[in-house]
């Protein structure tokens, strides 16, 4: 709404605190205002300007969502706009970002990405997610990468937390994501 505070607003850095930039998709941005809520006096919460779609833009995009400055963690995530991507090429395509990320010097936390339910008309299937998030993770550990997991934290409360027959979530899933994506953050900052 016209007015109200949303992900893309412009956020005006406390020189006292740590910068964190959040990187993702749709799902991130969800979560956004919940996280920035649950860090206020810690952390300078940014987010890439963008739904940030495949790792194909982000490939493209990731310089510019970067920017000049230096930032102390980038929590991100690549996956739901993947779900149709051969393995090997998702794979191939986040470990390249993942290197990009580890030049700036931040401490680089991956989010799993969330349970997606199955859909045959679009061919959306759950199990793409979790082949996803098991090679995602075989990156991670070989790179060193902390994960946040919200595919197994969000999971038992899908039913309560997630819109039926989507892969978004409703006020109170995306203000439990933002929690669990500040926690992991101010791990990061300690």
């Amino acid at each position: 709404m016209k007015g109200e505070s949303n992900a893309w607003d412009f956020i005006q850095d406390d020189p006292a605190l740590p910068r964190v930039l959040l990187i993702g998709d749709s799902v991130s941005r969800g979560y956004t205002q919940a996280t920035r809520k649950a860090l206020k006096g810690k952390a300078n919460v940014h987010r890439a300007p963008a739904n940030c779609g495949p790792t194909a833009t982000g490939l493209k995009k990731i310089d510019v969502w970067l920017g000049d400055g230096k930032w102390d963690v980038i929590h991100f995530n690549f996956g739901i706009h993947d779900r149709g991507t051969p393995l090997a090429d998702y794979s191939q395509r986040l470990e390249q970002l993942v290197e990009r990320l580890k030049q700036t010097g931040a401490k680089v936390i991956w989010a799993s990405t969330t349970p997606i339910p199955d859909n045959p008309e679009t061919k959306q299937t759950a199990a793409s997610i979790v082949e996803r998030n098991t090679a995602a993770a075989e990156i991670m550990a070989k790179h060193g990468v902390a994960t946040d997991d919200l595919f197994i934290a969000i999971t038992p409360h899908l039913a309560t937390m997630q819109n039926p027959n989507d892969v978004h979530f409703n006020s109170e899933g995306y203000e439990f994501l933002g929690h669990q994506v500040a926690a992991s953050i101010e791990s990061a900052l300690k």
